[in-house]
């Protein structure tokens, strides 16, 4: 029987997960357009998030333990998150994979899924 691998597997799993987070948000938070959101929010906390967000994203824990993200981030929006914004962090996302190793095909790959949920975390 052939089995085949989820994203999670295929970008390293839990070591990729953890190490693609804190360099992820070093940009994020060095970025003028993106750290504004940032102000106040406990960083662990976030990041835990993130690594939770992204296993189920890419198929490593069950999908039905990301939270309804449009209410998760209509404080965001209300505080004028829009699609720049999402494309901005992408591009630190896929940066973020390509530096912790992933290769250039599945880091795409990897983006093109969290992009997946831009409508949702927009209310969309």
């Amino acid at each position: 029987m052939l089995t085949v691998e989820s994203l999670f597997e295929r970008i390293g799993g839990e070591y990729t997960i953890n190490n693609v987070v804190d360099p992820f948000y070093e940009k994020v938070l060095s970025d003028d357009l993106l750290s504004p959101f940032f102000e106040g929010v406990c960083m662990n906390s976030q990041m835990a998030k993130m690594r939770i967000f992204l296993k189920a994203a890419f198929g490593g824990v069950s999908p039905s333990t990301i939270k309804n993200m449009k209410k998760a981030h209509t404080h965001l929006v209300d505080r004028g998150l829009s699609d720049r914004h999402i494309d901005r962090m992408i591009c630190h996302m896929r940066a973020s994979l390509l530096e912790v190793g992933v290769s250039g095909d599945l880091a795409q790959e990897a983006v093109d899924v969290v992009d997946g949920y831009r409508d949702e975390v927009l209310g969309r």
